[in-house]
């Protein structure tokens, strides 16, 4: 029985490390070795594709925003399809659309959620390149620009602009939570695309050739951007990363706002899992070493660490490395615990807030898996407030 403690202990210690510690720092040793592709820009044809439910507060600006473009408009149209909408989007979108020639409005009379949306704008594109976003991003005004020159290279089919997540609440420049974290993914993200096998997607800013898109499952939840992804690496074209093609979104204003995401994202990222299971395991092993580490073992890292809190406990008393993991581990989940208070205030400390912050996405993935694997999770949701 001590022997099976021990082994679990190994395995589950080993996994949590090379989930959250050894994959970054080996995918950006590896990232070195490869080349930093500079090519000179120029202007593509290009469709940006936006799927919108009830974005009132946001979609004005967003065609805004396009419209601030430095970019060629004989270039650039931009579908926006709404999806059934019940506030003012649509009136907003109708009414935009008067004003900018390359705008086309798609009203959907029935609630069929975003993949279903972005299916049928990807049909009705007639450039080369299509741009996926959201209705609540803003891009930098030379963020086309800045992802267009990629393209000249025909072994690259996708192109991943870099998301900047942003607090307009945030006094003194500190970062709540989620800043932190998505610096730590974009670390991360950087690396893979500089090897040319990003694996997933900023979902505000990411290029793909329109020839390499594929329509999205809608009888079964994905991650679309994920999906996107996974698919051009399928089909073994390059994915890179453009760190300086800038997009800008506001994060969730604490650590509850962004948990039903995370729970949502956890069930269709495993669902999306399904269609690529192939690359897990595929002749390109760099490719099915980055979607192991970065995706599966973050997936199943909760069980892990359940697993390795209770072997720590048998193993206290005759192991001192197991004997300092459980101290680690027990304040660790202490500092989350007063986190977990100090949120109920109001209140960020980031010595409790962060174990609080990664606590809380872990037990939202668990929950997540969980409605994977007993099928109730939705292809239709309600947006998170940001």
């Amino acid at each position: 029985m001590n022997l099976i403690f021990i082994v679990i202990f190994i395995i589950s210690f080993l996994v949590v490390f090379q989930t959250y510690v050894l994959y970054p720092i080996s995918i950006f040793l590896i990232s070195k070795s490869f080349k930093k592709n500079e090519l000179p820009g120029k202007s593509i044809s290009a469709s940006i594709v936006i799927s919108a439910y009830n974005e009132e507060k946001v979609i004005e600006n967003r065609i805004e925003n396009i419209a601030s473009l430095n970019y060629n408009f004989d270039q650039l149209e931009v579908l926006i399809g709404s999806d059934c909408s019940s506030d003012k989007t649509n009136e907003i979108l109708l009414k935009s659309a008067e004003k900018y020639s390359w705008l086309q409005v798609h009203l959907f009379e029935e609630r069929r959620g975003k993949a279903a949306v972005l299916n049928d704008l990807i049909k009705l594109v007639s450039n080369e390149i299509i741009v996926f976003s959201d209705a609540n991003t803003n891009f930098d005004k030379d963020a086309l620009n800045k992802l267009m020159p990629y393209f000249d290279d025909k072994r690259i089919g996708g192109v991943c602009g870099r998301l900047v997540l942003t607090d307009n609440e945030i006094v003194d420049n500190q970062s709540v939570e989620e800043v932190k974290y998505w610096n730590y993914e974009t670390f991360i993200k950087r690396a893979e695309g500089r090897c040319g096998i990003l694996i997933g997607a900023n979902g505000g800013i990411y290029a793909i050739r329109s020839n390499l898109v594929e329509l999205l499952p809608i009888q079964t939840p994905v991650t679309d951007d994920l999906y996107h992804s996974l698919n051009v690496l399928k089909k073994n074209y390059k994915f890179v990363y453009r760190e300086d093609a800038l997009a800008f979104e506001e994060v969730g204003k604490n650590v509850i706002s962004e948990f039903n995401r995370k729970v949502r994202f956890a069930a269709t990222n495993l669902q999306t899992l399904v269609y690529f299971s192939q690359l897990l395991f595929g002749r390109k092993i760099l490719i099915s070493y980055a979607f192991i580490s970065h995706k599966v073992l973050r997936w199943f890292s909760p069980l892990f660490f359940v697993l390795l809190f209770v072997t720590s406990i048998f193993l206290s008393n005759s192991y001192l490395v197991a004997n300092y993991l459980l101290i680690a581990q027990i304040i660790f989940i202490s500092l989350s615990l007063i986190g977990w208070f100090l949120n109920s205030i109001k209140v960020r400390i980031s010595i409790f807030s962060l174990p609080f912050f990664f606590v809380a996405a872990n037990i939202a993935i668990t929950i997540g898996v969980y409605k994977f694997f007993s099928n109730k999770h939705s292809y239709v949701w309600e947006k998170t407030e940001r």
